[in-house]
């Protein structure tokens, strides 16, 4: 469970332990999630995914002229699926 700050600082230097454990756990979580990224998709299958969908959505335009305007937040919203999976096979790689 997550300390509130009030009784952190209540605690002094004891309390920073959980806080510091909390950043360790999260950051493991991270880690181990860019890892699975960059074991599923970096695979041979995987690359032909990867290579299929910056085809087919991050390379497409987001916006055409006549389209409803909230469609471009739409296709922003599946281009950043593909750039935070490219993300986390880069990130994967240099751990």
């Amino acid at each position: 469970m997550t300390k509130r700050l009030d009784e952190v600082i209540s605690e002094g230097w004891a309390g920073l332990q959980e806080i510091t454990t909390d950043i360790r756990d999260a950051q493991q979580a991270v880690d181990d999630l860019n890892k699975l990224c960059l074991r599923v998709l970096a695979s041979e299958d995987g690359d032909k995914l990867m290579k299929w969908l910056r085809a087919t959505l991050l390379e497409q335009p987001v916006a055409v002229p006549g389209s409803d305007p909230s469609y471009a937040y739409y296709r922003e919203g599946q281009n950043s699926v593909i750039r935070d999976l490219e993300s986390r096979i880069l990130k994967a790689r240099n751990l």
